[in-house]
This record gives structure tokens, sequence and C-alpha cells, in this order.
């Protein structure tokens, strides 16, 4: 039960992220071609401040992953995701619904470039602390945006009848992201997610406590207010003969007024950034996937 990791263990999870910085550049300035759109939203779209682009993407997720979007300065939103249980099991378990898990989450702007968050997930009674922050944005001058993100998370589901020698520490767990996203016209928006995560207790023995993962993720626009999203992981170190997969997640983005709402499904029921890149239990290939959406309201 006791993580093998020492404190040091952040460092490694820099390093990594420096390792893959020439990956990240070669993604980001793959050549891509679209046919440019416009429409009423133009002006949502683009900045008033010249030479700067905003507006990559619409939400704070693609689908599970984050996204490089902040919440603005004192700024207050409220998002509520469900996933459902696997659309395998037919009517017995009416497609899912009766297998719902649910996070709520409330992010606040310190700052343009600053945001605090909190929530609390179904799945394994999750309370997660998070902050996120800009570090580059997007311009004529500089061809990608810059976005870090850290979060602590609770597990308070274990109970010390099942694990005797349970303490406070093997409940926390560790996520530390770098988002480098590139809006290349007013459709296409990309992003890469280096990721180190750890968890102090791992229910599969043979898994690392320290963890790494790329993440990939896309939105395209399909019209005036809708957008199709897609996100997908790789887990670079799993455990051979790990019960888990990689998180791949397809969804639809519709944008209504001061809410944005996403539909999607994905093989990930777990929303917390460990749950969902090390704990994916769904598989495409066999109908093991869950419907879920991301609502979102800003105050």
């Amino acid at each position: 039960m006791e993580s093998k990791q020492n404190p040091a263990i952040f460092l490694v999870g820099f390093s990594f992220h420096v390792m893959m910085y020439r990956f990240v550049v070669l993604f980001l300035f793959i050549p891509l071609f679209s046919i440019s759109q416009n429409d009423l939203l133009d002006e949502i779209d683009t900045d008033s401040v010249p030479n700067r682009v905003d507006a990559v993407f619409k939400s704070l997720k693609i689908v599970n992953l984050e996204s490089t979007k902040l919440v603005a300065k004192k700024g207050l939103l409220f998002n509520v995701s469900h996933r459902f249980g696997s659309v395998e099991n037919g009517f017995d378990t009416f497609f899912g619904l009766d297998d719902a898990v649910t996070r709520i989450q409330f992010i606040y702007g310190i700052s343009e470039d600053f945001n605090i968050g909190i929530s609390r997930s179904s799945y394994q009674k999750i309370y997660e602390g998070s902050v996120k922050y800009r570090l580059v944005r997007q311009s004529e001058k500089m061809p990608f945006t810059i976005v870090g993100f850290n979060s602590v998370m609770i597990n308070t589901a274990m109970e010390k009848v099942n694990l005797p020698k349970l303490k406070f520490k093997h409940r926390l767990s560790y996520a530390t992201q770098i988002l480098l996203s590139r809006k290349f016209n007013e459709s296409l928006s990309m992003e890469v997610a280096p990721t180190f995560f750890h968890d102090n207790y791992v229910a599969y023995k043979p898994q690392n406590n320290a963890q790494f993962a790329m993440g990939l993720g896309g939105r395209y626009k399909l019209g005036k207010r809708w957008s199709v999203n897609v996100d997908y992981a790789f887990h670079l170190n799993r455990a051979e003969g790990s019960p888990y997969n990689n998180p791949l997640s397809v969804g639809i983005d519709l944008e209504t007024g001061g809410h944005v709402f996403q539909m999607h499904f994905t093989n990930a029921q777990p929303m917390n950034i460990n749950g969902f890149l090390g704990q994916a239990s769904g598989d495409w290939s066999t109908g093991t996937i869950f419907f879920g959406f991301n609502l979102t309201r800003s105050f």
C-alpha cells in the first residue's frame, strides 16, 4: 500500500514535460489546410486586442482533458458533469442511466491568467482542489497557448475495514499537466497535454504510483453554435496485464447563451485526471462505453 516514490518525484514529472517539448512543438506545427468560415459569432471567436488569439476552446474541457480556456477575472463558473453506466447493458440499466457518476465543480477567476477550482465526484467520493494558470497566449508572434494545471485529490471512499493499514496519505493523489494548444483557424483548434500523475495508493499492485501520459485533443466547429470534440490519452507506463485502457472520448459542444452543453461518449467513467487516465475500464471495441455530458454555467 505504501507509495515507493519520494518527494523528488515531482522533479521527475517536470523533466518528463521538458523531454516532451520537441514532440509538442512538432505536433503544433503540422501543416493543416481548412476553409475559413464567417458567421454571426465571429466577434465571439476573436478578440478586440490586436494580434491576440482567443476562443481557442469554448469550454474548460475538450471532453475529459482540460483545455487551455480559463475563467475570466472575477468570473465564477459552475459545472455539472455526468457519466452514466455502460450502454451495452441496454434496457436492463436503461442504457447506463441507473449507474450514473456525478461531479460538481466551482471555478473562480482570480485574474485573467489564474483560476482556482474545487469539486466533488461521486466516483470514489473524490474531493479535488486545483489551480490553472496561463503562461503564454497565442498571438501573431507566439504560435500556441501554454497553460499549466495542478490538482490534489482526496479519495474518501476507502475504508479501514477493507484496508487495515490505511492512513490519510494513502487517500491522496496528485496531477500536473502542461497544456499546449493552437487555433489554426476559426474552425480548428488542437491541443497536446503532457501529464504526470501520482496515486499514493493503487488498487492494481504492479502499477507504479508515478504515472505518465500524453493527451491529444481537438475541436472542429461545425456551425454557429456547434462543434465536434475529440480527446485521447496514451498511458506511457501502464503495468503489464492492467485491466484498464487508454481513454478515448468523442462529443458535441452546443453553445446556448450563458453556458456550453457538452454531450459525448467515452470509455472512461471517472472524471478526475487520475481516474480517466489511469482507470478507464471501458473498451470501444466491445461496446463498453459510457454516455455523458458536461453542463457549464457562468455567473
